[in-house]
């Protein structure tokens, strides 16, 4: 018998069941948070540890015929090989040289046209958001012979202007397109005010606009970096000069001087990659940071 006005006490099944739904959810936050994240990572992660277990394997061994986490003899003699074959540091010195011009004026051509985008009437908006996209649907292929022409008649073949000239143009739509959406969520009185102080619309995009849309500048400084660094067309159809040549080109070369040494394809591989990693790792830590430029000055 209970006593009035005192709330009986839940049986011994409501407890249990009370604790295997906060268990149940325990274990979705921790899945979730953590375990989910893992099994990502290691699918995205597992061609980069092959690329570098191929790359210590023994000069001149064939690929694996099985899965090889780890070589039998580890050697990094395909590392000290690769210079003897290839002005390995002239073509990352040259790679460094574009990606260094090419990423800030590729961030600064995105930014300004999506802050363009951003101030525009609603109807030219839908305009210009319709226009990129059916830009971004031609293929690439479909312009190379037009632009070899072009810039065959500038007379600047042969020189670093063809493999800048992407980053004239933001390099893709989308990253006009990623700006333009991370401006959309600046609100139409802040920038009122601004005009109103009399502020111009360039001061505006850099004193209000991009403090606000850090993240989307960095994501575009990691996209922007990798198709500099990884650009390889355009070093092909451009470039004739060997010490011009940038690293994917010489990779290439590299491929068909000695195609069956796989260890020695497989550092340069990985001599490829890491930048793209070490970028892309620095900027999540920026991205992931409360204050992001303390970040950036702690990583320096």
């Amino acid at each position: 018998m209970t006593v009035l006005g005192t709330p009986s006490k839940p049986g011994r099944r409501e407890r249990d069941r009370a604790r295997t739904r906060a268990g149940v959810r325990a274990v979705g936050r921790v899945a979730g948070r953590f375990v989910v994240p893992t099994i990502l990572a290691a699918v995205f992660a597992a061609p980069l540890w092959f690329m570098v277990v191929g790359s210590l394997r023994p000069a001149g061994s064939p690929p694996p015929r099985t899965l090889e986490v780890l070589p039998p003899d580890p050697t990094l003699d395909a590392y000290t090989r690769l210079p003897e074959l290839i002005p390995l540091f002239t073509y990352l010195g040259n790679s460094a040289l574009v990606v260094a011009l090419a990423v800030p004026l590729t961030v600064v051509v995105a930014a300004l046209t999506g802050f363009g985008l951003r101030i525009m009437t609603p109807p030219h908006r839908r305009r210009a958001v319709l226009g990129l996209l059916v830009v971004l649907l031609v293929p690439v292929t479909a312009v190379w012979a037009t632009r070899f022409e072009v810039f065959r008649l500038a007379g600047v073949v042969d020189t670093y202007i063809p493999l800048l000239a992407p980053a004239l143009l933001a390099v893709s739509p989308f990253l006009v397109l990623l700006y333009a959406w991370s401006f959309g969520g600046i609100p139409d009185s802040q920038l009122q005010a601004a005009r109103l102080e009399g502020a111009h619309w360039l001061t505006i995009w850099r004193r209000l606009a991009l403090p606000q849309v850090r993240p989307a500048t960095l994501a575009v400084a990691v996209l922007a970096f990798t198709f500099h660094w990884a650009n390889f067309i355009d070093p092909l159809l451009y470039l004739q000069r060997g010490d011009l040549y940038t690293f994917p080109l010489g990779l290439q070369f590299l491929r068909l001087l000695n195609p069956t040494d796989w260890p020695l394809l497989m550092a340069g591989c990985v001599i490829a990659t890491l930048p793209c990693v070490v970028v892309f790792l620095l900027a999540q830590r920026i991205l992931l940071s409360d204050d992001p430029l303390s970040a950036l000055r702690r990583r320096r």
